[in-house]
C-alpha cells in the first residue's frame, strides 16, 4: 500500500550523490512471490464534465501486469459496469482519470469492493491526444486501430503506460500487445454474482472451500491464474467452449499421458514474469536459468501430446504449436551454452557464464585457474621444501593471501617469510611472490567478473527482445495446465461433458453441487427450464437446501461455460449471456445501507441488467420489510422477470402465496424440496420435486439449532392453537391466571376473549368474571393496536417483548 523511492548512491568529485531510479507501487512491484495477477488499473469517466477523456460515453478502463506484460482495455456503459469489471480483475492499485477522482461515491464503492489503493496521476496523462500517441506508440497505430474502443479506453491506456515510464519500472518493453475485454463475448457476472457464488472466496474471506480451490489442480502458477480469469470471465463462444471440451475429453480419459503432461509441467516457471524481470533488467543468471528450463518444457509437452493418438488428435495439439517452436528452440540453446548450470545469485562476481561461450572470457578464466591452482598447492610446497608440518594457506578481507604456519614449527620458517600476524596457535606470514599472485588474482578476478557482466547483460537483452515469444511460450504451457486441472478433476469426481447449444434448454440431470459434494454424501437434483418451464419458485423448509440447489445450478452453468465438464449425470445447457444471483444480505451499515436497501439495491440491478439469454438465481425477496409490502414487491418483481425480462429464474421463496402465481403465469412452475415427517420428527430428503410445499417446518429448524426446548414447545403449541384459531394464552401478567388473546383475521390483530366480546356487545371481563387490572388492560390496548401486516418482523418481535416485561412487573 506504500509509494517507495529507490535511489542510487554513486562518487562525484565532490563527494557522494543520490539519484532517485525508481519509485516502487502496488501496481508496479516486480519482486512478488504472489502467484496471482496484479493488476494496475485506469478508470476514466467518457461522459464526465471536464471533457479531459474526449469523446465517448459511459466508461473507459485499462488494465496492465507489469509483472507479466499483459494489457488489455475494456468499456463500461455506466458506473456499475465498470465497478463489476473492477472486481473481476481486482487490481492492486487505481487511476482514477480526472472526473472520476470528483466521484465520491464511486471511489467509495471502489474502496468497499477492493483494497486497491488509489492514486492520483498528473491530469495530463489522460488527455486523449497525449494517450493516443502514447499507445501507438508502444503497440502500433494499426493494433490500436484494431481495437475498436472509444477514447475514454484508450486515455485509460495511455495514462497507465505513462505511469509506469514515470516509476521507472522499465517493463514497457515487455507489454507486446493490448487487447480489448469486450463483455459481448463474456457472460457477465456482476461483483454480486462472483461473491454469492464464492468464485475465488468463500463468503469469509477464505481461498479454501472457494469454486476456484476446489477445481484448481494447476501445476504452475500461469496455469492457476489463467483458471481463475476464466471462472471470472466465462465465454459465450460455442466454437472456443468446445475446443477446451475437446481437450479435457481428451485428457480425462488418458489418464497416463495427463499425469506425464502434469508432471513435466511441474518443471516449468512462470515465463511471462521472468520476461517482465528481464525487460526490466532486473533479471539474475538463476532467472534465465529458469527461462532455460522452461523453454526445453515447451517440445517435451509438444511431445507427449503427439505420442497419444487421442490427446493428439484434440484441440492440445493446435495449443502447443501455437508458439514459434524453432525460434523458443534456438533461445534454449543460447541459454543451455551461455549460462553456468548452477550461478551464484549475485551478478558482478563471475562464475555467471559456461566455459566456450566467449573467447575472450575463456582466456581470462584460463589465467584465473592458473594462479588458482599456483595458490592451491602453494601449502604442500612450502612443506615439502622447506620441511615445515601445520601449514595451509588462505584467504580473507583483512589479511589478504596469507601462508599460516602452527606455533610449533613458526620459527623454522625460512628467511623470505615476513610475519603479518601473530594468533594463539598459529602466526601468519606472507611473501613477494604470494603478494604479486595476489594481486595477479584479484585483477582477473576483477577482469572476469567485469567481462562476465557485460556479456550476461548482453544476453539478458537478448532474451528481454524474446519478451513476445516468451509470454507465447507461457501461454501455451498455461492453457494446457488449466485444461488438465479440468480434466483432473472431471476422472477424479465423475464429471461429464455437458451438451452445449445456443438454444434456451437448460436441463440437468441429478446435478450436484461442485463444492459441497466434496464434504458431503451429496442428494443429486434435477432441473428443467425451457421456454415452456422458465420460471421456477422454490419452495420447502429452512435449512432443507434451496439455496444450495440453486446455487448448483448457476455453477453447473458457470463451469460448462468455461469449457469444463460439470458435476451430473447428464447436462444440456444453453449458453446465457449473464448470471445474475441475489441472495440474503449482510445490512452495511457503514455505509448508510440496510439488509432492506442492499436486497432492493441486488433486485434493481437484475431486473435493468438481465436479459431474455441470462440465468437469474433469487433467493428470497421482500424478506427485510413488512409482510405485505414483500409480498407484494416479490409478486411483482416475479411477474417482470416473466413478462418483461423473460430470464430463465429460480426463485426460493417463504411466500407461499407466490406459489399460486403458476396458476396464471404460462411459464412459471413450482418445486419444493421434500421433507418427511413421521411422529414429530422430521427429515430433510434435500429431493427436488414438482409442486408447492405445505409447510415450512421452521419450529424445527429452530430445534436443530439448539433453541432451548421450552422455547419450542410453546412455539409448537400457539402454531397448532394458531392453526385450529383457538385463544392462545398470553402467558405473564399481573394476575396467576393466563391471559387468552387469539388472532383475529378479519382486522389482522392480536385480541383478548375479553376485547373480542366486547366488540360483540359483551363484558370487558375475564372469564371469572372479575375485571381485568388497568395496567393489563392497558398492555393489552396497545397489542391491539399492533399491525402485523404492516410492523416488520424485527420491530414486531421488539414490541411484544416490551409487553411481555410490562406483563410480568409486579
Amino acid at each position: 500500500g506504500y509509494r517507495v523511492a529507490v535511489a542510487d548512491q554513486y562518487e562525484t568529485d565532490s563527494g557522494h550523490a543520490r539519484e532517485i531510479v525508481r519509485v516502487v507501487t502496488p501496481g508496479t512491484l516486480l519482486e512478488t512471490s504472489d502467484a496471482d495477477a496484479q493488476y494496475l488499473a485506469a478508470v476514466v469517466d467518457g461522459s464526465g464534465a471536464s471533457g479531459s477523456s474526449g469523446s465517448g460515453d459511459g466508461y473507459g478502463l485499462a488494465f496492465a501486469d507489469v509483472t507479466t506484460g499483459r494489457f488489455l482495455v475494456a468499456e463500461a456503459d455506466d458506473a456499475d459496469d465498470a465497478l463489476t469489471e473492477l472486481y473481476r480483475f481486482d487490481p492492486v492499485e487505481v487511476l482514477p482519470g480526472p472526473d472520476v477522482r470528483t466521484d465520491d461515491d464511486l471511489l467509495g464503492r471502489v474502496r468497499e469492493r477492493s483494497d486497491a489503493t488509489l492514486t492520483l496521476h498528473e491530469t495530463e496523462a489522460f488527455a486523449p491526444k497525449r494517450a493516443a500517441h502514447q499507445v501507438r506508440e508502444q503497440f502500433g497505430t494499426e493494433t490500436v486501430d484494431r481495437l475498436a474502443v472509444d477514447d475514454p479506453a484508450i486515455a485509460a491506456a495511455g495514462a497507465i503506460l505513462a505511469y509506469v515510464a514515470d516509476t521507472g519500472a522499465g517493463v514497457l518493453a515487455s507489454m507486446t500487445r493490448i487487447q480489448a475485454h469486450h463483455g459481448d463475448d463474456h457472460v457477465t457476472l456482476d461483483a454480486t454474482t462472483q461473491r454469492n457464488l464464492e468464485l475465488t472466496e468463500t463468503m469469509q474471506g477464505e481461498r479454501d472451500g472457494s469454486l476456484f480451490a476446489t477445481i484448481d489442480h494447476t501445476e504452475t502458477s500461469a496455469g492457476g491464474r489463467l483458471l481463475k480469469e476464466w471462472l471470472q470471465r466465462p465465454r459465450r463462444s460455442l466454437a472456443t467452449l468446445e475446443q477446451r471440451q475437446e481437450s479435457v475429453a481428451a485428457l480425462s480419459t488418458a489418464a497416463l499421458a495427463r499425469d506425464e503432461l502434469q508432471e513435466t509441467l511441474g518443471e516449468a516457471y512462470d515465463l511471462a514474469r521472468l520476461a517482465s524481470k528481464a525487460t526490466h533488467g532486473s533479471a539474475d543468471a538463476r532467472d534465465l536459468v529458469a527461462v532455460r528450463e522452461t523453454l526445453s518444457v515447451l517440445p517435451a509437452v509438444a511431445e507427449l501430446v503427439a505420442s497419444n493418438p487421442e490427446v493428439a488428435d484434440s484441440p492440445l495439439s493446435e495449443i502447443v504449436d501455437r508458439p514459434d517452436r524453432e525460434a523458443a528452440a534456438e533461445l534454449q540453446e543460447t541459454l543451455e551454452e551461455a549460462i553456468a548450470d548452477d550461478p551464484p545469485s549475485t551478478v558482478r562476481q563471475g562464475e555467471l557464464l559456461q566455459r566456450g561461450y566467449d573467447d575472450d572470457l575463456d582466456e581470462v578464466i584460463e589465467r584465473h585457474d592458473a594462479v588458482k591452482e599456483w595458490l592451491d598447492t602453494l601449502a604442500d610446497r612450502e612443506k615439502a621444501q622447506h620441511g615445515l608440518s601445520h601449514v595451509t594457506v588462505d584467504r580473507n578481507k583483512t589479511d589478504g593471501y596469507y601462508i599460516q604456519v602452527g606455533k610449533s614449527a613458526a620459527d623454522g620458517v625460512p628467511d623470505h617469510y615476513e610475519q603479518i600476524k601473530t594468533l594463539k596457535n598459529s602466526k601468519r606470514f606472507t611473501t613477494d611472490e604470494l603478494e604479486t599472485k595476489e594481486r595477479e588474482i584479484l585483477r582477473l578476478e576483477e577482469q572476469r567478473g567485469e567481462l562476465e557482466y557485460e556479456l550476461f547483460c548482453e544476453l539478458r537483452e537478448s532474451v528481454a527482445a524474446h519478451a513476445e515469444l516468451l509470454q507465447d511460450v507461457g501461454r501455451a504451457l498455461a492453457t494446457v495446465d488449466a485444461l488438465a486441472s479440468l480434466a483432473t478433476h472431471a476422472a477424479e469426481n465423475r464429471w461429464v461433458q455437458p451438451d452445449l447449444h445456443q438454444g434456451d434448454r437448460l436441463a440437468i440431470d441429478q446435478g450436484r453441487h461442485p463444492v459441497v459434494e466434496q464434504t458431503t454424501e451429496f442428494v443429486p437434483n434435477d432441473v428443467r427450464l425451457d421456454e415452456d418451464r422458465g420460471f421456477l419458485v422454490v419452495t420447502g423448509p429452512n435449512m432443507s437446501g434451496k439455496s444450495t440447489y440453486m446455487r448448483q445450478v448457476a455453477c453447473i452453468v458457470l463451469l460448462a461455460q468455461i469449457g469444463s465438464f460439470v458435476p451430473a449425470k447428464e447436462a444440456e445447457i444453453g449458453l446465457v449471456d449473464g448470471i445474475f444471483t441475489r441472495v440474503g444480505a449482510l445490512d452495511e451499515l457503514a455505509q448508510g445501507r440496510s439488509t432492506f436497501m442492499v436486497e432492493m439495491s441486488e433486485l434493481s440491478n437484475i431486473l435493468h441488467t438481465a436479459t431474455e439469454e441470462s440465468l437469474v438465481i433469487l433467493d428470497e425477496v421482500g424478506r427485510g420489510t413488512a409482510t405485505y409490502d414483500g409480498i407484494s414487491i416479490a409478486w411483482a418483481a416475479t411477474e417482470y422477470l416473466h413478462n418483461e425480462v423473460q430470464a430463465k429464474t429460480l426463485f426460493a421463496t417463504h411466500y407461499h402465496e407466490l406459489t399460486g402465481l403458476a396458476e396464471n403465469l404460462p411459464r412459471v412452475a413450482n418445486v419444493h424440496i421434500a421433507a418427511d415427517e413421521r411422529d414429530g420428527d422430521v427429515t430433510f430428503l434435500r429431493t427436488v420435486r414438482d409442486g408447492p410445499t405445505d409447510r415450512s417446518y421452521g419450529i424445527h429448524v429452530a430445534d436443530l439449532a439448539g433453541v432451548p426446548g421450552p422455547v419450542v414447545d410453546r412455539a409448537r403449541d400457539v402454531l397448532a392453537r394458531l392453526r385450529e384459531e383457538k385463544a392462545i394464552e398470553a402467558k405473564g401478567g399481573g394476575s396467576n391466571e393466563p391471559v387468552q388473546a387469539v388472532f383475529d383475521l378479519g382486522s389482522g390483530t392480536m385480541q383478548t376473549q375479553a376485547q373480542a366480546a366486547s366488540a360483540d356487545g359483551g363484558p370487558t371481563e375475564n372469564d371469572d368474571g372479575q375485571s381485568i387490572d388497568p395496567e393489563t388492560e392497558a398492555v393489552l390496548a396497545d397489542l391491539e393496536s399492533i399491525d402485523v401486516n404492516t410492523t416488520p418482523p424485527i420491530e414486531l418481535v421488539s414490541k411484544v417483548q416490551e409487553l411481555q416485561e410490562r406483563l410480568e412487573k409486579p
